[in-house]
Parts: structure tokens; sequence; C-alpha cells
């Protein structure tokens, strides 16, 4: 479920990320109608509590043919939450690209296109692998989270064999994996990151 939540959400995250950052005033797209089209989208879906939108997209699911309960389902959501919120990771994190080296580019006769998708992404990829470290750390409090709807995954693990059977050490042997993943998943993340920053 974090792979495919990953891969499905990541990439449309990205794609919507750089469009929020390239329409924001002053940037290289500006267009004052997009961006706050898609700021409002973003700042209306982001917030939304994973659990409440276990529930609420039950019947978008169930549109495209989704059923609104198991593993597919929980694809589903957890795609749509982590969507909107690695796009705004990928804004802010394309942000700290600093003016300059944007001007400098300009200067030299880079075109708008290829400063955007070629320049500034190779200068902010270390704040970006740390930005998707974080994000998958929170698709795995997801997936956990996704147990409830029987999902599948270590929450479904630690509800239908800890929880429902009063069994702590499943649950707790859950929580030791998890934070375990966690964990692993940082590591790498930030060591990545380090080895990109130091270039």
């Amino acid at each position: 479920m974090v792979t495919a939540s990953l891969v499905l959400g990541g990439i449309g995250g990205l794609i919507l990320g750089v469009a929020l950052y390239a329409t924001r005033a002053g940037s290289l797209f500006p267009h004052r109608a997009v961006f706050g089209v898609l700021n409002v989208i973003v700042n209306t879906v982001r917030p939304i509590p994973f659990v409440i939108l276990l529930t609420a997209l039950q019947p978008l699911a169930r549109g495209v043919g989704i059923p609104g309960i198991g593993t597919n389902f929980g694809v589903f959501v957890i795609s749509i939450a982590s969507l909107f919120a690695i796009s705004r990771i990928v804004e802010q994190n394309l942000l700290t690209v600093r003016p300059g080296v944007i001007e400098a580019a300009r200067a030299a006769g880079a075109s708008r296109s290829r400063i955007l998708f070629r320049l500034i992404p190779r200068e902010a990829l270390g704040p970006l692998i740390l930005g998707y470290t974080f994000i998958v750390v929170a698709l795995v409090d997801m997936t956990a989270m996704a147990g409830a709807v029987a999902a599948g995954g270590l929450g479904d693990f630690a509800i239908v064999y800890g929880f429902k059977q009063f069994n702590p050490w499943v649950t707790w042997s859950a929580v030791v994996v998890i934070v375990i993943i966690v964990q692993g998943v940082q590591f790498f993340g930030n060591a990545l990151a380090r080895r990109v920053l130091r270039r």
C-alpha cells in the first residue's frame, strides 16, 4: 500500500506542486487565476483528517469502480491524501531555490521551461528528498489507520488479531515493526539527502 500510494500520490503531487510553484505571483509562469484555484483545492483537501477522508471518499471510490473497503480502497484514499500533501511540500521546497540562480540562468539564455523542469528540480533535490521521506513516514501511518476499513497491512493485523482478541502482544508487535520501518526510511532519506547536498 505504501509503495503504490507513493507512486500514484508522488507523481500527482509532484505535478501539482510544480504547477503551484510555476503559477504563483513572481514565478516563471505567473497566472493568478490558475494559482488561486489550485491553492484553494489544496488548502481544502489537505487539512481533512485521514480517518474522516476514509469515510468521505467511499462514494467517489464506488463511482470509479473501487469497493468502499479493502486494500484497493485504502490505496485510493491514501493516494489522494498524499497527492495534496506532497504538492504543498514540493511547492515549498522549490521555493528554497535562490532567486539569483534563476536570474543567472535567464541571463545566460535559458528558457523558462528549461529552468522549471531541469534547473530548479536539481537545485531543490536535497530538500525534495527530505520532503518525500517525511511523506513516506506519513504513508506508513496512513496505512495503519486504513486497517479500520479492512485495507490490510499492519493496522488491520493489529486491530483483528490484537485489539479484537484482547492480545496486547500482537498490538505491540505491530507497533515495533512500524517503528523499525519508520526509522529505516528516515535514516535512508537523511543519508541520501546529505549525499546530494554535499555535491
